[in-house]
């Protein structure tokens, strides 16, 4: 999960007997499996598995009918602290798609186009999409929630012109109007379009592939090569690859609204087997070299590497879910009023 040039060569990938053996029928057996169940995750779990019109004919709240994968416009959007504007998470949004813009950019002209090989840079090219969607949907989110705060304000002073009233008119006015708003707000909220489901995948689908990527080559890779290599050094390029996607990412968790399901990890698997794919029709086309050792059908072990590594997504999957959940733990402590899980 490194780009510092050419990994492992196999001169012999595209001929018809590199392919034709055991290694690459165990190793397509394994992509296979991860594919059909990830599949048969996404299409029991994914999206909202309720009728909306029966749901409001019966006047029960959104929340005691949604799916396990429902999501709501808002929630691509809207931060995680009610008193928080979505201009600061727009901001920050913001921030960090062009900075991650600007480095992978500036990688590609140093080390060339060959860059797209790697796992790594697939992955931080998706981080920088997730930020550029993110910026836009926040700015469509800031758009809708100023509409809103002056459609309520509009609707408060209309009825106080009506009916003429005091202080205290006022005071019981803004509180059944309070009540009326935090009751349509559940039975009312819009369920998210394409780009907000695909926003959410983008999400999870990053919050794995960054893990993996960052863990493996900081503690795997630069390891292993620091004791076999002499003078090796970690570049500039490297060090921000696998380090500022992460810490983006996180900053974006901490102020985001958006769930984060177990089920989702389907979509981690399919972003790895697509890669893998993907190489494998390229070596089978053109001889040229691996991006990575293990992925080299050639070896003997290369059934092992390939389940390793994609055992190696329980893990990284698991340990972003435990950062929601300390997310979840220290806001509803010390924010207990305005944090909105």
């Amino acid at each position: 999960m490194m780009s510092t040039g050419e990994t492992t060569t196999s001169s012999s990938s595209s001929s018809s007997s590199y392919w034709l053996n055991w290694r690459v029928l165990v190793c397509a057996t394994w992509l296979f499996m991860s594919m059909v169940l990830s599949s048969f995750l996404i299409s029991k779990y994914e999206g909202s598995q309720r009728d909306d019109r029966q749901g409001r004919e019966s006047g029960e709240l959104e929340e005691e009918l949604e799916g396990l994968g429902t999501l709501y416009e808002d929630q691509v959007w809207r931060p995680c602290l009610k008193g928080m504007h979505p201009l600061w998470l727009l901001g920050y949004r913001l921030v960090s798609f062009f900075v991650l813009l600007i480095l992978l950019i500036v990688n590609a002209i140093f080390d060339g186009a060959s860059i797209f090989f790697y796992y790594t840079q697939w992955t931080f090219t998706l981080v920088t999409i997730y930020f550029g969607l993110g910026s836009v949907l926040s700015m469509y989110g800031c758009y809708a929630h100023r509409n809103k705060v002056v459609g309520d304000r509009g609707e408060v002073e209309l009825v106080k012109r009506m009916q003429g009233g005091n202080s205290k008119d006022d005071l019981k006015l803004n509180e059944h109007h309070h009540h009326h708003h935090h009751l349509h707000h559940h039975q009312h909220r819009t369920i998210a379009g394409f780009w907000g489901y695909a926003f959410q995948i983008i999400f999870q689908i990053n919050a794995g592939a960054v893990l993996l990527t960052d863990c493996v080559f900081w503690f795997v890779i630069v390891p292993f090569l620091a004791t076999t290599t002499r003078n090796y050094d970690v570049n500039f390029f490297m060090v921000n690859m696998h380090s500022v996607n992460i810490i983006f990412l996180l900053g974006d968790t901490v102020l985001n609204s958006l769930r984060f399901l177990w089920f989702r990890i389907a979509y981690f698997f399919l972003w790895t087997t697509f890669y893998v794919i993907s190489q494998w029709l390229l070596h089978a086309c053109i001889s040229i070299w691996w991006p990575y050792p293990f992925l080299d059908l050639s070896a003997s072990l290369s059934p092992l590497w390939y389940g390793a590594v994609g055992l190696m997504h329980f893990p990284c999957y698991g340990v972003f879910m435990l950062v929601i959940k300390a997310k979840h733990h220290l806001l509803s402590r010390y924010f207990l009023g305005s944090y909105n899980r």
